[in-house]
């Protein structure tokens, strides 16, 4: 059988195995989240509303422990994972504080007799599909405005990642939380393919790679599911030629060597104007160096292992591939000795479109760095990408960051920042980063029936 494992990435030790559900379990969860519906969308909006600053209050109360385990489990500097579990609780607190409001009744301006109004109403039992690089945030995105909305939750997290779903399911449940409303279920593939085609499920929400992404998507749409993709980016970082150079740069690091590099939203393609090229590289190089491989769990660690091996080896050939083509390394660029799937911070420039790197998604900490000649240049190379999840813009020139902004065919842009994930803004891309949009108000309308009500 599949088995979900915790393997500690920065030693490739395995920790513990966990069976994955049999078919007669996967069955019964659906029935029970669909059974659960039928009571939780009748619930009062204040009682859902409670249980969710309830388990933004577990998250703070248990801040350390799970911090701890998300290093363990998918590698994570202890400093970042405890900034990503109060991330997962202000998000859980604001659906639960802001989230009534939301969800009031919109009364329309029509011309005919009497009145209308749109309620937001919940729509069913939802599949949630997670991935390993943000274990609690993803979920909490997903999670919270449906649980507010009275739908119910099946989720099936990374097979990475096991300790912490139980542990997720384990605080949900704590709140009290009737049987069925939440469950986090270890299922395989074909289990995931089945409960998909259930006519009982109404939706599935999946964070995860263009090839998940299309094979759930497939299955949503040919049962008549409601989908919300998240997949892949190769954000841009656009640097033009009035920017503060240095601004850009302290930026720019983090953006890109933050969680080794493991997020979607990191800024992975550096492209900047001639007339401050050559500072930028130098600064950023020189701010690279002190992004050192360590310890995750020691406090003042900044770069961790990779969550896998197999993730740090396909890295490493992609960078490879670019090298062997004429890309320069300005930094890094070598597997180091030793266990773990640590990879070092790798600058890349003088990359042309024979390279691999050019197109796919690098999920590590490698950046690649472009020269551009015009600011027309740069967001013509910004856009000439499958991706288009988020960027950053710097420039001192307001008019032009709006001309820039008006043109990246992307879902989320930075002026003079990049960006950075916040409860009541939206999340969300265009082209193969996914499809619908998370967080704030957004994130309730997604797996929502906009109910027109007519009175006359």
């Amino acid at each position: 059988m599949t088995r979900y494992a915790t393997v500690n990435p920065a030693t490739g030790e395995t920790i513990e195995e966990f069976d994955t559900m049999t078919d007669e379990d996967a069955h019964q969860a659906l029935t029970d989240s669909a059974e659960a519906y039928a009571d939780w969308k009748n619930t009062h909006l204040k009682e859902r509303s409670t249980m969710l600053n309830q388990v933004a209050a577990r998250y703070r109360q248990n801040s350390e422990d799970l911090a701890q385990l998300m290093t363990l489990e998918m590698g994570k500097p202890v400093s970042q994972a405890r900034i990503e579990i109060e991330l997962a609780a202000s998000i859980f607190e604001y659906y639960a504080v802001k989230g009534p409001d939301l969800l009031e009744d919109e009364e329309l301006d029509i011309a005919g007799a009497g009145s209308a109004i749109v309620r937001t109403a919940p729509i069913g039992p939802l599949l949630g599909v997670m991935p390993w690089n943000f274990p609690h945030y993803q979920v909490a995105r997903f999670v919270a405005p449906n649980l507010l909305l009275g739908n119910t939750i099946l989720l099936k997290h990374s097979g990475s990642c096991p300790q912490q779903a139980l542990r997720i399911a384990e605080m949900i449940s704590e709140t009290g939380a009737p049987t069925g409303v939440y469950q986090n279920i270890f299922a395989s593939n074909e289990q995931i393919a089945e409960i998909i085609a259930d006519p009982r499920l109404r939706g599935v929400s999946l964070t995860g790679s263009e090839r998940a992404g299309s094979i759930i998507g497939g299955l949503a749409g040919k049962y008549m599911k409601k989908a919300v993709l998240e997949l892949g980016g190769s954000d841009p970082f656009l640097v033009l030629a009035d920017a503060d150079v240095d601004a850009a740069v302290a930026a720019g690091v983090p953006a890109r060597f933050g969680n080794a590099g493991q997020t979607c939203t990191s800024s992975k393609r550096f492209i900047v104007e001639d007339r401050v090229y050559d500072e930028f590289v130098e600064k950023f190089v020189a701010q690279t160096s002190a992004w050192v491989m360590d310890d995750p769990t020691d406090d003042t660690t900044r770069l961790g292992p990779m969550a896998s091996v197999s993730a740090r080896d396909d890295l490493a050939e992609q960078v490879q591939d670019a090298v062997s083509k004429g890309a320069t390394v300005r930094a890094g660029g070598m597997v180091p000795d030793g266990n773990g799937a640590y990879y070092p911070a790798t600058i890349l420039t003088d990359l042309d479109p024979s390279m691999r790197a050019y197109r796919e998604e690098l999920f590590g900490p490698v950046a690649m760095v472009h020269r551009v000649g015009s600011v027309d240049e740069a967001i013509d190379l910004a856009n000439d990408s499958p991706f288009g999840l988020g960027s950053a813009v710097f420039t001192q020139d307001d008019d032009q960051a709006s001309y820039v902004a008006d043109r990246l065919d992307v879902g989320m842009v930075g002026l003079n920042t990049t960006v950075k994930s916040a409860p009541d803004l939206p999340f969300g891309g265009v082209k193969s980063s996914g499809i619908g949009r998370e967080l704030g108000r957004f994130g309730l309308d997604e797996f929502s029936n906009k109910k027109l009500i007519r009175i006359v």
